[in-house]
């Protein structure tokens, strides 16, 4: 009997974006491929973003240039989650201040609340996302509005944003300035929070979906906090050793190399009197140290040696890196 693919556990797959598809413009090696072949297992996709800038429909056109499968209605973005829990919670018609993107005034207007710009509107909420053409008038008036007790929602509060020259300020820094002119937080509908998982799994239907991210503080905290099952890819963001030393919120439950690991069975960790063993590898905490048995460049070292750190250390509140001590077969 061939042993199970880690995608069979699982009826959705919500994938993060940046770092585990394409990274800039380029698509990431084997990750097209790999979910060219979940529409043949039965598995539904979402792609899960806390883009808030461009629409769905331009998020899909660019995976379907890269060759990946993406209808408009496959991305969910943080601007949609963002909508959907002004909707729940606002009569239909209410007015919404938009400080933010054409594109979330749209996604605003399709759960029919009405979007406006001034506060000589009178709008009851504020939604928040980022648009590189905000300035200090429009910061303004969504500070005039949160003053005075308006419901305020951010569609996500990443403090930085990858350019070509350099990391520039993100929404969250945007979200700042109106915090520190009001003293108010606003709720977040984007990761990490769980609003955009609920939303994104709900659209598919998903009952086991499995949240696939390169980066621990947005899709694995996230994923984590919306009660799903997390896998880290080491194609983005975060390495074998930041994941090592995760606080306890952003542990995955799995970690793979590529999205191609999907298709493959993912070795079972056992642990056997303190002694953690994953495929040939092995690992134990002593002294405050991990031992290794195992090469440094098998994953399954890698998550053995994840298995015995974090039962050793299950409440981290901050990253812990452990001191490893590696020793050949």
């Amino acid at each position: 009997m061939t042993e199970a693919t880690l995608i069979s556990r699982f009826d959705a797959l919500l994938a993060d974006l940046d770092g585990v598809v394409y990274a800039g413009a380029h698509a990431i090696p084997a990750a097209v491929e790999s979910l060219q072949q979940l529409a043949g297992l039965g598995v539904g996709l979402g792609y899960v973003t806390n883009n808030a800038s461009r629409s769905p429909a331009d998020v899909a056109a660019h995976l379907r240039e890269l060759g990946a499968p993406a209808d408009d209605n496959q991305v969910v973005s943080s601007s949609q989650a963002a909508a959907e829990l002004l909707a729940s919670e606002l009569a239909p018609g209410s007015k919404v201040l938009i400080t933010g993107s054409p594109a979330l005034a749209r996604e605003i207007e399709l759960v029919g609340l009405a979007p406006v710009y001034g506060q000589d509107e009178e709008p009851v909420a504020v939604v928040q996302g980022f648009n590189p053409a905000i300035g200090w008038k429009e910061l303004a008036e969504a500070a005039y509005v949160v003053s005075a007790g308006a419901v305020w929602v951010a569609t996500n509060t990443d403090m930085s944003i990858p350019q070509a020259r350099g990391i520039a300020p993100g929404n969250g820094t945007l979200v700042a300035a109106v915090t520190a002119a009001t003293g108010q937080m606003p709720r977040v509908a984007g990761k990490p929070e769980a609003p955009l998982f609920h939303s994104a799994a709900k659209r598919l239907a998903a009952e086991r979906p499995l949240v696939v991210g390169d980066r621990l503080d947005t899709d694995i905290l996230g994923g984590n906090n919306a009660g799903f099952a997390t896998v880290a890819v080491l194609t983005g963001v975060d390495t074998r050793q930041t994941i090592l030393a995760a606080r306890s919120a952003e542990r995955p439950d799995y970690i793979i190399s590529s999205l191609a690991d999907l298709h493959r069975a993912y070795p079972a960790v056992t642990e056997n009197d303190g002694t953690y063993t994953c495929g040939e590898a092995t690992a134990r905490v002593a002294n405050g140290a991990v031992g290794i048995i195992g090469s440094q460049d098998n994953l399954d070292s890698w998550r053995a040696a994840c298995a015995a750190w974090w039962a050793a250390t299950p409440d981290a509140s901050s990253p812990q890196a452990p001191q490893l001590v590696w020793m050949d077969h």
